[in-house]
């Protein structure tokens, strides 16, 4: 059984012992960066302000040193930003921001039970700020009647393309709704969806514990809990019976770094996809359909040129292919700094596969 110990969270800092250099409003910002150039961490105090001001210092910083104009050179200046922005620390006290004007985050409470006073990086402090935020007021997603509330540190969707296109199939779908498999399920989204499609029972499996907690807590003990089974596992867990339908939205970008527990929902290993597709050969009924929700958006960002469901149709053996629909993102915020002119041809992907 998983508890509050199991939960992926930041790691707390023990500040005993430990002499830092100080960040206020009179510093000069470019001896700072210095310092975290050099590998030392950086203590912001006096106004939670101060910290934002640091890190928008940094990243004018990196934007000089680092051009920014590809996908790969945006993502080059993305790691340089987290490996500097995690040495800006900020202190709790007595599960508190011991600076002032700062927000009230709840989650240190909760994920920090036996801990109330170390010291955190200050974006990931940030992290459980919005978290806080998402978790209290609720998300809207179109295809849902109700908000969800996704716990600290689990997947949810920011886009919602990819959720349309899935529940425009299963508006069409008249196979058997006995059961499905919701392979990393998340903050449960496409379970919530088979489920208002008049499935009967739904397993989701997950390798994040914040996800399994989160939806326990979030589906209590509704009438949705006892369709939505969870189990905390790699790819199909526990649940080795056959069924009707299998569902799998897996990261959409090779990984081209170590992963931690929050890259796993964006970025795959080289062995995600072969094990996945051995073991769903195994669990999937004679007549039953596998669907995978991807992108091509690793294609159009050229970070790499495989795609791993043609692949697994072009080896052959296990799948063939029934459909293939696409549907084109929408465009991104206006507002965005980021350069991202390959929106343009970004579509997300619904792959309907059968047993051969």
């Amino acid at each position: 059984m998983i508890t509050i110990k199991d939960i992926n969270k930041p790691e707390p800092i023990l500040a005993k012992g430990k002499e830092l250099e100080l960040f206020s409003r009179s510093s000069d910002v470019r001896a700072t960066i210095k310092t975290l150039e050099a590998g030392k961490p950086v203590l912001v105090t006096a106004f939670y302000s101060n910290g934002l001001t640091l890190l928008n210092d940094l990243k004018t910083h990196l934007k000089r040193k680092f051009p920014n104009k590809t996908f790969k050179e945006q993502r080059a200046y993305r790691d340089a930003y987290r490996k500097l922005s995690l040495l800006i620390l900020i202190e709790i006290s007595e599960h508190k921001l011991s600076v002032k004007k700062a927000p009230s985050i709840g989650w240190l409470k909760l994920l920090y039970p036996e801990t109330s006073d170390f010291l955190l990086p200050f974006t990931k402090v940030q992290g459980l700020n919005s978290a806080w935020q998402w978790y209290q007021n609720g998300i809207t997603v179109p295809v849902l009647r109700n908000k969800i509330h996704p716990y600290y540190g689990t997947y949810f969707p920011t886009r919602f393309d990819h959720l349309i296109l899935f529940d425009n199939w299963l508006k069409r779908y008249e196979g058997p709704k006995k059961s499905a498999i919701d392979v990393g399920i998340g903050s449960g989204v496409l379970s919530f969806q088979m489920v208002k499609y008049g499935f009967q029972k739904v397993f989701g499996t997950d390798t994040n514990p914040n996800a399994i907690v989160g939806l326990k807590e979030a589906m209590g003990d509704t009438k949705l809990s006892r369709k939505v089974e969870l189990d905390f596992g790699s790819l199909f867990g526990k649940w080795e019976k056959p069924t009707e339908l299998i569902v799998f939205n897996p990261p959409w970008l090779p990984a081209a770094h170590n992963l931690d527990s929050n890259d796993e929902a964006i970025y795959y290993k080289d062995t995600l996809f072969p094990h996945f597709f051995e073991a769903a050969k195994q669990r999937l009924l004679p007549e039953g359909k596998l669907l995978i929700i991807f992108s091509n958006l690793a294609k159009i960002t050229k970070a790499t040129t495989k795609h791993p469901i043609e692949e697994e149709l072009a080896k052959g053996g296990r799948f063939q292919l029934e459909q293939c629909l696409n549907r084109a993102v929408k465009k991104g915020s206006d507002k965005t700094k980021r350069d991202q002119h390959w929106r343009a041809e970004e579509e997300v992907e619904l792959w309907v596969l059968k047993h051969l």
